[in-house]
């Protein structure tokens, strides 16, 4: 017997970000929407915890005990005193360590899917609970669709969406470190006053009524100085983008991976063929939002 969970990358729309707390942490306001790039988790009965993973960057997802797939299992198991005796086979789609919280995915998948194969029953709050333990990402990949993300992007309140948005994801060479985008934040606003992070109304009212010029005039990722100063090629991507015909641009969280906002199908199948032809990333993939949580499959 096996169960498999499907589940969704994201993006941030808006990402406020606030000084750093005393813990280390930054208080947010992250507006995530799911969107349709996939993660598969595969559990399967076994005499001990391991993984394996197969897709595009297998190659870079660590097979140990710090995969959040991993640590995941390992927390429902001892939540219900059980052993965490499970082979997880993560199918990788969702670029890695490119700020579309694909390690989060993993995580919430990996929960979800043990859950149901012990049979556990744990309840959805209990659910959301661990989820928020393993990281500030997780619980929102397993709710997925759209939501406001409040303390460190943990507490979550739904988002209303009225339609549909096409996206296009250059994937660069490479990840970025999100501890390390959060410290070149950190410096780059040494001896300035941040402020308090709040949702923009106008980004809420865009989502609400499926205005994508609205929505493209309203994003914002207060990570996007920080992740471009680490990484100073991601300036031509974002411009190769929007030159082919994008409505908006940014760096989807703590990057690398650089999100476009189109006003349609057509518009984000050229913007990718335009991208990958750029020579600025690895590759370029459409998607639409908003995706549903994670999922048994």
């Amino acid at each position: 017997m096996s169960v498999t969970v499907r589940v969704p990358a994201k993006v941030n729309v808006q990402l406020a970000v606030g000084a750093a707390r005393p813990d280390g942490f930054h208080d947010l306001a992250s507006v995530f929407l799911a969107v349709g790039l996939y993660d598969e988790v595969t559990v399967t009965p076994a005499d001990r915890l391991r993984i394996t993973c197969s897709g595009p960057d297998a190659a870079q997802v660590p097979l140990d005990a710090s995969n959040l797939a991993a640590r995941a299992a390992s927390a429902l198991a001892a939540r219900h005193g059980i052993a965490p005796g499970v082979h997880l086979h993560i199918d990788k789609d969702i670029p890695v360590a490119g700020g579309m919280a694909g390690g989060s995915a993993d995580g919430a998948a990996a929960l979800l899917a043990c859950d149901a194969l012990w049979g556990t029953g744990t309840p959805r709050d209990e659910l959301l609970a661990l989820c928020a333990e393993l990281g500030s990402d997780v619980p929102f990949s397993l709710v997925g669709g759209a939501a406001l993300g409040t303390g460190r992007g943990e507490r979550l309140t739904p988002v209303e969406v009225g339609g549909t948005f096409h996206w296009v994801f250059a994937v660069a060479d490479g990840g970025l470190s999100t501890p390390a985008v959060y410290r070149e934040f950190d410096r780059l606003t040494e001896g300035t006053r941040v402020p308090e992070p709040v949702a923009s109304d106008a980004l809420l009212d865009a989502l609400r009524t499926g205005d994508a010029k609205a929505l493209a005039a309203s994003l914002g990722n207060d990570l996007q100085a920080a992740a471009l100063s680490l990484r100073p090629s991601l300036a031509a991507t974002l411009a190769a983008g929007t030159e082919a015909g994008a409505l908006a641009a940014l760096v989807s969280g703590s990057g690398p991976t650089t999100a476009f906002l189109t006003e349609d199908a057509a518009t984000a199948d050229r913007v990718a063929a335009a991208l990958t032809a750029s020579g600025t990333c690895r590759t370029a993939r459409t998607a639409t939002s908003p995706a549903r949580g994670a999922t048994v499959v």
